[in-house]
């Protein structure tokens, strides 16, 4: 396969994706390339995963700058990441590489693809519920200053575990899954530090995924270079748009494209992929206008409101942190 501009103008737009909200690298990228590309799962997988061990880096790199990474998360998570995603692409290789292999690593793509859209929409639920806490007085307000996370370790290693032999398996998960657990597991890191620490984290676990894969999968350079000449200034890009765009949309079009990506996954026919879609479109929407109205906000969003905001205190010097776009590979 000749280096094929188009495939690398998609990895582009991926890469923005994963800069913008620490999703989609996996999740996106390694459809796309099964589905528009023609390129085999396991090919896609491992391609994807030595792409991604060089575009994480950037996104990564701009966020421990502006200090929004928790070092000590990131340490956790990769103790049980790290060996982990090596395993995963021994245990991948250990099932052979015939067609009906093949069939099962898109369905396990599939699986991922459909909790992480199912994540990104429990994520806005609780966020929706926390805000009418606060606003009832049910819950504590925020401080002015959020405390110090204290980690967890034992929880944290067995995220990054389960998480690295997912990525390992099929390259979704560094991002839209575990950073979902991370949200739940530590409620009050801010957006702009999850977005940080996945990124961060996502270097090692993807390194040691895509050794694996260079030694053990079906590895494809002129494939990856498309992805990383593509991926690397998106992933750029997107980190340094983080901090000014809202996340909401973008984590909407994400959800609706990784549902699209797992019926397809699925092997669902043109015709039924659209029906659902068209559904989708229709229903959610509607969907969550009820929950709002059921907890006493205005069915749409008002000016300025981002739906799933990350709520902070006021800052007494200035702004509440400008990053709101919650993190998926």
């Amino acid at each position: 396969m000749d280096f094929d501009p188009l495939m690398a103008a998609a990895a582009f737009g991926i890469g923005i994706v994963v800069g913008l909200t620490g999703m989609g690298g996996g999740a996106l990228m390694t459809p796309v390339l099964v589905l528009f590309f023609g390129v085999t799962p396991m090919a896609a997988v491992s391609s994807d995963l030595v792409a991604a061990a060089v575009m994480k880096p950037v996104g990564s790199w701009v966020h421990l700058r502006r200090g929004t990474v928790n070092l000590s998360l990131v340490g956790w998570l990769c103790l049980g990441s790290v060996p982990a995603a090596f395993g995963g692409v021994l245990v991948a290789r250990a099932f052979g590489s015939g067609e009906s292999v093949q069939h099962g690593i898109k369905i396990a793509l599939g699986v991922a693809l459909i909790i992480a859209a199912a994540g990104l929409g429990v994520r806005a639920y609780q966020r929706l519920l926390e805000r009418a806490a606060r606003r009832d007085g049910r819950a504590a307000p925020l401080p002015a200053e959020r405390p110090d996370v204290v980690a967890r370790p034992v929880p944290t290693v067995i995220i990054g575990a389960l998480g690295g032999l997912i990525v390992g398996i099929t390259s979704v998960g560094s991002g839209s899954l575990i950073i979902i657990a991370l949200m739940a597991l530590y409620p009050t890191l801010k957006a702009s530090q999850l977005v940080g620490t996945d990124l961060l984290q996502a270097v090692p676990l993807v390194f040691s995924a895509a050794i694996g894969h260079i030694l053990f999968g079906d590895f494809q350079l002129d494939l990856t270079l498309a992805l990383i000449v593509g991926s690397v200034p998106g992933a750029w890009l997107g980190a340094q748009l983080s901090t000014r765009l809202p996340g909401g949309l973008v984590r909407r079009a994400l959800a609706f494209v990784l549902l699209a990506s797992a019926l397809k996954m699925f092997g669902v026919g043109n015709a039924e992929t659209g029906i659902a879609l068209a559904s989708f479109l229709v229903i959610a929407p509607v969907a969550w206008m009820l929950l709002r109205r059921r907890h006493g906000f205005p069915a749409l969003p008002q000016p300025g409101e981002d739906d799933e905001e990350e709520q902070t205190a006021p800052d007494p010097a200035g702004p509440a942190d400008p990053v709101r776009s919650a993190p998926a590979r």
